[in-house]
């Protein structure tokens, strides 16, 4: 990477994550700086860049999918279709392996990312909700204040407890890892918090309250869902459940 390039990332990574002090939490909000049209049907459960491409997980019975999709309009490129009998959750690639949960029928699927074929099914002992990667380990959410890190056949490697203010932070829901933290969706709240993954602690909260706009909701409009960090760009993309849009935000102090 050149000097400039390498500048120019770690103004972006600065603009994410501003240093803060040992202990402290800092309270911060998101600032839409670009809309992109969102499938308004996507029931949006996981959300993440491979190689600068965007791929979306979507939950329902009878309507899960797994998607390949193109960002500027928002339609899907590749689908993968599920039974009406499984709800799919979080996803995330580790190596090659496509990982896709599901919320409470205890397998979880394992398809190629390059071609999406499929590769396997594996039994998952607990409830599906977000996943994502270190690059190394998977990282997994239930719902509680417990994050689990998993190896490639989804055995458990240890547990990570989430602590905010020294309280254990329940309904941890989708998840990203952004430059050495994990950033998640706390569930039904307009909330998401990047937690310390060698101790748990809560290290920013940020607000993300009017992110999608009154006008745009509809009866069917859900909660805020669905974190991607495109690593090539150093951009940031939002969206929630049966949104019709997806922001590229930046991070900024309350």
């Amino acid at each position: 990477m050149s000097r400039t390039l390498s500048l120019v990332a770690a103004a972006l990574l600065f603009m994410l994550f501003p240093v803060t002090s040992p202990g402290q939490v800092r309270q911060c909000r998101v600032k839409v700086v670009k809309e992109y049209p969102h499938d308004v049907t996507s029931y949006t459960q996981g959300l993440f860049f491979r190689d600068g491409q965007l791929y979306e997980s979507t939950g329902q019975k009878g309507s899960s999918t797994f998607r390949k999709v193109d960002l500027e309009t928002g339609k899907a490129l590749r689908r993968l279709d599920f039974s009406e009998r499984y709800f799919v959750e979080g996803s995330a690639v580790l190596g090659d392996n496509l990982y896709i949960l599901t919320w409470m029928s205890r397998v979880a699927f394992i398809y190629d990312i390059n071609t999406l074929g499929y590769k396997a099914t594996l039994s998952y002992p607990r409830q599906g909700w977000g996943l994502t990667t270190d690059g190394e380990s998977l990282i997994a959410s239930d719902g509680s204040s417990s994050l689990y890190f998993l190896d490639g056949d989804l055995r458990v490697k240890r547990t990570l407890k989430v602590r905010l203010h020294g309280r254990p932070l329940n309904y941890l829901n989708e998840l990203e890892y952004i430059d050495g933290r994990i950033w998640a969706n706390v569930y039904t709240k307009n909330m998401i918090v990047t937690i310390d993954p060698e101790s748990g602690n809560v290290d920013t909260v940020i607000d993300c309250t009017g992110l999608l706009p009154e006008k745009l909701k509809t009866p069917q409009t859900d909660v805020l869902n669905g974190i991607a960090y495109d690593d090539r760009t150093g951009k940031l993309y939002l969206t929630g459940k049966n949104w019709p849009r997806l922001f590229e935000v930046v991070i900024e102090d309350k």
